[in-house]
C-alpha cells in the first residue's frame, strides 16, 4: 500500500500496562519477520547510509503512555534499545509528490533448464534483470538531468511556510541503456527455449519524499523503487489470484494472456501522501471502496478512488511448449543455436577480419607497384 520513499518502521500494540512486557518478545519476532517477508519480495536493496533500526510501540490503553523500543534489523541477535517518541506539527503536510509513466515490454525466455520452475520464479528472476536496467536508468525531473547530490527544489519558488513547495508535484521520465558502454564486454549467449513470458504495458508510478532540504538522490532512490515495487507487486497478485481461483492450463504452445491489475490510490485524511493498493478488472468501485474502508478504518467515498491505469495497462503473454525438454536428443536441435554461434563469432571477430582484408590489399597493391 506504499508508494515510493514511504516505509513500514515499525509495529505498535495497545493493551494495558501489566500486559505490555508479555508482548515485548512477540513484538520483537514481529518486527523481524515483517521485515523478512518484505525482503523477499524487493527488486531492490537498502544502502548502507539508511537506517536499519526498527521500531515497537507499546500504547498503555488506560494511561495513554507510549513505549518505544528499537531494533537493528541487520543484527538477528539485536536487543531492544530505548528511545523517545515526539510528535511534530505539520508532517504529514510536507511532502513532495514525483509522477511517472514507465513503459515497459519485458520478455523473459524459458530456457529448458528453468521451464520446469513455477512461472512465479521463472519471472521474478527475470524481473532481477529487469531492475538492473532501471537502477543503471537516467531520470530526468521536469525535463531536466540534476546533480544527484543538489536541492531538488533549488530554482523553485519558495513561500512563507513552504506552502508552495509542498504541494508542488514533479515530472519523472525514466531513459534506459539499449546497449551496454564500449567499456563493458559481454560474452552472447545461446540457449534452447521452450517458452517465454512477456510483460507489456504502462505502469502509473508515484513516490513522495520530505519537504526538508530533499535532495535530487533521494527523489530518484523513491522513483526507482516504486516502479520496481509497483511492477512486482502487481506480478505476485495475479500469481496468487491464478492459484486461488485455480485457472485451467491451456494445451501445448498455446499462449495465455493475462491483465496485470490496476493501481489504485486513495488519499490520507489530513495528509497531501496518498497510499495505493491493487484491482482486477472484476472488481468494483464499491469493492475497492469498501476494502479501503477495513484496512484504514475511516470512512471513505467512490469519488475519493483514483484509479490510476484504466487503458494501455500493463498485461502478463506466456507461452510454453513442454515438448522440449533436457531428454530431448534430436539431432536436429542444436543446428540452430550452432549456426547463431557461427554468427555471432563472425560478428565479434569482424574487426580482425577487416584488417586482415586491408592488409591483404595493401600487399597486393604494393607488389603490383613494385612489379611496374
Amino acid at each position: 500500500m506504499l508508494p515510493g520513499g514511504l516505509l513500514v518502521l515499525g509495529v505498535f500494540i495497545i493493551t494495558t500496562l501489566e500486559m505490555g512486557n508479555d508482548f515485548q518478545n512477540a513484538l520483537r519476532r514481529l518486527v523481524f519477520a515483517m521485515e523478512k517477508s518484505m525482503n523477499k519480495r524487493r527488486l531492490w536493496n537498502f544502502t548502507e547510509e539508511e537506517i536499519s533500526e526498527r521500531v515497537t510501540l507499546h500504547i498503555c490503553s488506560s494511561t495513554k503512555k507510549i513505549f518505544c523500543r528499537t531494533y537493528d534489523i541487520h543484527d538477528p541477535k539485536s536487543s531492544a534499545k530505548p528511545a523517545d517518541w515526539k510528535y511534530q506539527n505539520g508532517l504529514s503536510t510536507s511532502w513532495l509528490s514525483l509522477e511517472c509513466i514507465v513503459h515497459i515490454n519485458i520478455h523473459i525466455p524459458l530456457s529448458t533448464t528453468s521451464v520446469s520452475y513455477t512461472l512465479e520464479k521463472n519471472t521474478k528472476n527475470g524481473l532481477a534483470r529487469w531492475a538492473k536496467q532501471i537502477e543503471n536508468g537516467v531520470y530526468l525531473i521536469n525535463g531536466q538531468v540534476k546533480d544527484e547530490d543538489g536541492d531538488l527544489l533549488e530554482g523553485q519558488k519558495k513561500s512563507r511556510g513552504n506552502v508552495q513547495a509542498t504541494s508542488h508535484s514533479f515530472d519523472v521520465r525514466v531513459l534506459t541503456q539499449l546497449l551496454l558502454n564500449s567499456d563493458h564486454r559481454s560474452t552472447a549467449t545461446v540457449q534452447i527455449c521452450s517458452g517465454s513470458v512477456n510483460l507489456k504495458g504502462a505502469v502509473k508510478c508515484r513516490a513522495y519524499i520530505h519537504s526538508n532540504k530533499p535532495k535530487v538522490k533521494d527523489a530518484v532512490q523513491a522513483m526507482k523503487r516504486d516502479i520496481l515495487n509497483t511492477v512486482a507487486d502487481r506480478c505476485e497478485m495475479l500469481f496468487e489470484d491464478l492459484l486461488l481461483n485455480e485457472i485451467p492450463e491451456k494445451k501445448d504452445s498455446e499462449k495465455e494472456f493475462h491483465i496485470l491489475p490496476h493501481r489504485v490510490f486513495i488519499p490520507i485524511p489530513g495528509s497531501t501522501v496518498m497510499l495505493c493498493d491493487y484491482k482486477f478488472g472484476d472488481e468494483s468501485a464499491e469493492e475497492m471502496r469498501d476494502h479501503f474502508i477495513e484496512m484504514l478504518d475511516h470512512m471513505i467515498q467512490i469519488e475519493d478512488l483514483e484509479i490510476a491505469e484504466e487503458i494501455n495497462t500493463a498485461c502478463m503473454s506466456y507461452s510454453v511448449n513442454t515438448e522440449a525438454s533436457l531428454d530431448n536428443t534430436d539431432d536436429e536441435q542444436p543446428k540452430q543455436p550452432i549456426k547463431a554461434t557461427v554468427i555471432l563469432k563472425i560478428q565479434q571477430n569482424i574487426g580482425v577480419i577487416a584488417a586482415v582484408a586491408v592488409a591483404v590489399l595493401a600487399a597486393g597493391i604494393s607488389f603490383h607497384y613494385f612489379s611496374d
